[in-house]
């Protein structure tokens, strides 16, 4: 299976890039094929756009989606706008840490259209 992971790239703290690589270490030795922007996407553009339109290829390419949230990512909200609209089944990787809000915001979408595995 070819799963996407929607994750922090800039920004990234030392402890989070441990525990991501650790779930996509994870995903592999299960034989999944994950495509993690950080390792995956050639991060070498001073726009923006490549990227954006290399992480669409890979997201439409996928079998799923796997979301690492974390809501200062401002990437994450592009891939996730991205993989709501190709109607790609969406897995939360932390789902420990999404918080329920009393407000509409991304983290209750996130929780309502993420399958729980």
């Amino acid at each position: 299976m070819r799963i996407f992971l929607i994750c922090p790239v800039r920004n990234i703290t030392d402890e989070e890039k441990i525990a991501i690589e650790r779930y996509v270490s994870d995903l592999e030795l299960a034989g999944q094929i994950v495509h993690w922007p950080l390792r995956d996407t050639d991060q070498n553009d001073p726009i923006g756009f490549r990227i954006c339109e290399d992480n669409r290829r890979a997201i439409e390419l996928a079998d799923e989606v796997h979301v690492w949230w974390n809501a200062a990512s401002k990437g994450s909200f592009f891939d996730f706008g991205m993989t709501f609209a190709l109607g790609k089944k969406i897995v939360l990787a932390n789902i420990a840490s999404l918080v329920r809000t009393p407000e509409k915001s991304f983290e209750n979408v996130l929780l309502a259209v993420a399958v729980r595995e």
